[in-house]
């Protein structure tokens, strides 16, 4: 998280959502502590990243378990933000998001359009904090704070941040890669190939429910086929490193 970062006050955020642009969203565990401790807890997070980008308010048991519905087959109705990549670790999540672009209000609603982004990840964040609480019976914070954010103003900054989310899986099996760099391109890809825990697979095509989370179209197509995803992620990467 070291790279092209603005620091926040913890009690006012500096940035303001503006529809049209792009921006980082990452947030952590309190005291860097794991925020998902197995699958179960990592497709939670999944399916509230696909219900919570609603306007209604979405109960998960009431709504999904109760009803033995598949939550990627909910009516959500329109969505609050375009997600265009996003990737789950251990103890942090990242997103790349947009406020969407179709979005319409209710009457009443006119003062949510800059309150988007903050509306879709309090919804997530506080929807899960309840879940992981109950689950491992505990109260209290789950995040570190607010969610951070970072203005993605330029080209150059929305690739290497592409290639990033998609890449920080490699840290699992390869802590330094970023220092030493990436000397397996192929084992790399294999592993990120198994990895289900980000938005790579739905750039490489895969058929799977997590596709319905993404937005593409509100994103530039920077890497529009698998052949150039899988080269330019590290491209990207590399790029910046020696710059």
């Amino acid at each position: 998280m070291d790279f092209f970062v603005i620091i926040l006050n913890m009690s006012q955020r500096i940035i303001s959502f503006i529809k049209g642009e792009y921006y980082h969203i990452f947030n952590r565990g309190n005291s860097k502590q794991k925020i998902f401790i197995d699958d179960k807890d990592r497709d939670r997070f999944v399916k509230l990243l696909y219900l919570c980008n609603s306007n209604k308010n979405i109960r998960f048991r009431e709504d999904i378990i109760e009803k033995e519905i598949n939550a990627f087959e909910f009516d959500r109705g329109q969505e609050i933000v375009s997600i265009g990549a996003w990737v789950l670790m251990p103890n942090h999540f990242h997103l790349y998001l947009t406020l969407h672009q179709g979005k319409t209000l209710g009457k009443g609603e006119k003062d949510k359009i800059e309150n988007g982004v903050s509306l879709f990840m309090k919804k997530v964040c506080t929807a899960y904090t309840m879940y992981f609480n109950k689950k491992y019976k505990r109260t209290g914070t789950l995040f570190e704070g607010k969610f951070k954010s970072v203005h993605v103003a330029r080209d150059v900054q929305a690739k290497y941040l592409f290639s990033y989310i998609h890449l920080n899986p490699v840290k699992l099996i390869n802590p330094n890669w970023k220092e030493e760099g990436i000397k397996n391109k192929k084992e790399v890809i294999k592993y990120l190939n198994k990895y289900r825990w980000n938005s790579y697979k739905d750039y490489m095509m895969e058929k799977r429910n997590e596709n319905k989370i993404l937005n593409k179209e509100d994103f530039p197509d920077y890497f529009s086929t698998k052949k150039i995803m899988e080269k330019e992620i590290f491209d990207w990467l590399m790029f910046n490193q020696e710059d």
